[in-house]
């Protein structure tokens, strides 16, 4: 599959089987990821691979439990808050593996001044979105499907629990990975000409 196609035919998915894939892909999927840009070639990320169903049922329960809380902060009923967590614990249990890209900051520079230091680990988050983004492209190169999940930005603590982390690395999404279940709805892209304010 050339770049272009592989681009533009990549889809979240939701719906997994419950087949694993094979240990093999996953490492693909990582090497790939070890492969994005950085700043200062430090790779300012770890990743944790979730397989079993205890780790994962105790990833669902801590982040379940940090989400009920700020749905009850957004003002929504309880009957809604208890479907919307069903949902997204279930996203969780059922996908065959969960990768858990983590921010790591130990072997950036280091800088006198807040703004310096600031951009340093914005250029850091940068990368690890890169790393991502060649994770999301190399599982579907490989015939896999996978996903994009932000829940850990608001729970980092909950998920640093449930997954028994040092305090240095700080997750920043679930990256659900297996084969489709359930061909996901596509959103349409905005066009060149609303993306692109000016050609200079």
């Amino acid at each position: 599959m050339d770049f272009f196609t592989l681009a533009q035919t990549r889809r979240t998915v939701r719906a997994f089987l419950p087949d694993p894939p094979p240990r093999a892909a996953i490492e693909q999927i990582l090497t790939a990821a070890s492969w994005a840009p950085s700043p200062h070639g430090r790779q300012p990320w770890r990743f944790v691979v979730v397989e079993t169903a205890e780790r994962k049922a105790a990833l669902a329960e801590a982040m379940g439990a940090a989400w009920r809380h700020h749905l009850a902060l957004d003002g929504h009923d309880p009957a809604t808050i208890e479907q919307r967590l069903q949902r997204s614990r279930e996203r969780v249990l059922n996908a065959p593996v969960m990768i858990v890209p983590c921010l790591y900051l130990n072997d950036l520079d280091g800088y006198p001044d807040p703004e310096r230091q600031a951009a340093e680990t914005t250029m850091a988050v940068q990368s690890l979105g890169c790393a991502v983004q060649n994770m999301l492209l190399a599982a579907f190169a490989l015939g896999l499907a996978a996903g994009w999940m932000c829940a850990p930005l608001f729970a980092p603590v909950a998920v640093r629990a449930a997954l028994e982390l040092t305090d240095d690395l700080h997750p920043q999404a679930l990256i659900p990975i297996g084969y489709l279940a359930q061909e996901p709805k596509r959103r349409p892209r905005r066009s060149l000409d609303e993306l692109v304010v000016g050609w200079m």
